[in-house]
């Protein structure tokens, strides 16, 4: 790593003001801080604010929570593709299934989003920073496994330019960067993105009855049929106990590839509340509006999606994902402690709606999510105003 400063630090002039290559300074400035510390301190005089946490480090915490996603997804790639065909596997023929189709995925949306930000920064002469280290990883986690590459570098700098560089980078951005990139490839291919994600079967056929389709898919063809209960579609799948409540939760099932697991979700979740990364009260309160919504429409049962027990709401689709990783973005999330209970809440009890009312959408985290995002301005202010006058009160009185 010596040699590697050494050779930075004789390039380095040509890179600054007067240089040869001044241009692309916030280039060469980005590569130098992701790869060392930076070679200045604080002032020795003065009150400086001493935290070893910085927006690297914080960036690099959310891609370790994730990691057991990531590890996960590519076993269950390769797991469901031998259950497709009908064959037993090792666990590391699994994995070395899933790599080929996860990685390349993963590479791809670092690489067009990184060009995307490189670009920005060489025009509008700002500094790359490590923001996109969480999106570059979230996009192809939320992503069904058979998506085109060309789809996902579309996806990603879309995202990027629309959602984040219109509004000034990272930290002005109203709307979360990979949430939209989901939002804009879902309308935008929805053939791909359907609920019938798990098509990958190499060069082998799949075994007679084989179905693709995910836990929300069954759920929701069977409440339009009405030729039995959700609950009941979820138990009579093709494969013996693919959609028991058990395997729901580990998240051996057809699905996104970071989305199925909420165990490994939970995981994550507590990296990032012990770090305090991560809002516990947003996870918490979209759990519990999931929830509350899911027992209200048990209780009002006008639709065979209604029946499904609240609790089945926790495990199927993206919603443990979208808690823990999507509606608590520092960015777009509420910053007030109180606005962070009533944004989850919210969260939690839009998702419930839009998959148990609107035919369209049958995985509602995204939409709820992207719709919160837009309101948590409005509930923060409301929540500041609030306390202004009961201490406006108090004071006079």
């Amino acid at each position: 790593m010596k040699q590697i400063k050494d050779l930075l630090e004789r390039q380095k002039p040509m890179f600054q003001r007067g240089g040869k290559y001044e241009r692309f300074h916030y280039l060469f400035d980005m590569a130098e801080t992701f790869l060392f510390t930076p070679p200045f301190t604080t002032g020795s005089k003065g009150v400086q604010v001493k935290d070893p946490i910085d927006l690297k480090r914080l960036m690099m915490t959310v891609v370790i929570a994730m990691t057991p996603c990531l590890v996960f997804g590519i076993w269950n790639v390769g797991h469901q593709h031998y259950i497709a065909i009908g064959q037993v596997a090792t666990f590391f023929q699994k994995m070395y299934v899933g790599s080929f189709v996860v990685l390349p995925m993963v590479l791809v949306s670092y690489a067009a989003g990184g060009i995307a930000e490189a670009i920005f920064a060489v025009i509008r002469k700002h500094p790359i920073n490590e923001g996109f280290l969480v999106t570059g990883m979230l996009v192809p986690l939320i992503l069904p496994p058979t998506i085109p590459l060309w789809q996902i570098a579309l996806g990603t700098i879309f995202a990027v330019v629309i959602a984040k560089e219109a509004f000034g980078g990272t930290g002005m951005n109203v709307l979360n960067v990979a949430m939209t990139a989901r939002a804009f490839l879902y309308f935008s291919y929805p053939a791909q993105m359907s609920g019938d994600v798990w098509t990958y079967l190499g060069d082998a056929s799949p075994v007679e009855g084989y179905s693709g389709a995910t836990a929300l898919a069954l759920a929701y063809d069977s409440s339009v049929a009405g030729t039995s209960t959700v609950l009941a579609s979820l138990g009579d799948s093709w494969y013996a106990n693919l959609y028991d409540f058990k395997n729901l939760f580990l998240g051996a099932i057809p699905g996104s590839i970071g989305e199925t697991s909420t165990l490994m979700v939970l995981i994550g979740a507590a990296i990032l509340i012990l770090t305090g990364v991560g809002s516990w009260k947003i996870i918490v309160s979209v759990f519990g509006g999931a929830l509350f919504m899911g027992y209200i429409f048990n209780l009002m049962g006008l639709n065979e999606f209604m029946l499904l027990p609240s609790h089945y709401h926790l495990v199927i689709g993206g919603v443990a994902f979208g808690a823990v990783f999507m509606a608590t973005d520092p960015v777009t999330a509420t910053h007030t402690e109180t606005g962070k209970w009533i944004y989850g809440l919210l969260i939690g009890v839009l998702t419930v709606i839009i998959r148990v009312f609107n035919p369209a959408y049958p995985e509602g985290i995204m939409l709820a999510v992207l719709l919160m995002n837009v309101f948590a301005p409005l509930i923060d202010y409301y929540v500041v105003q609030a306390n202004k006058n009961r201490r406006l009160k108090r004071a006079t009185i």
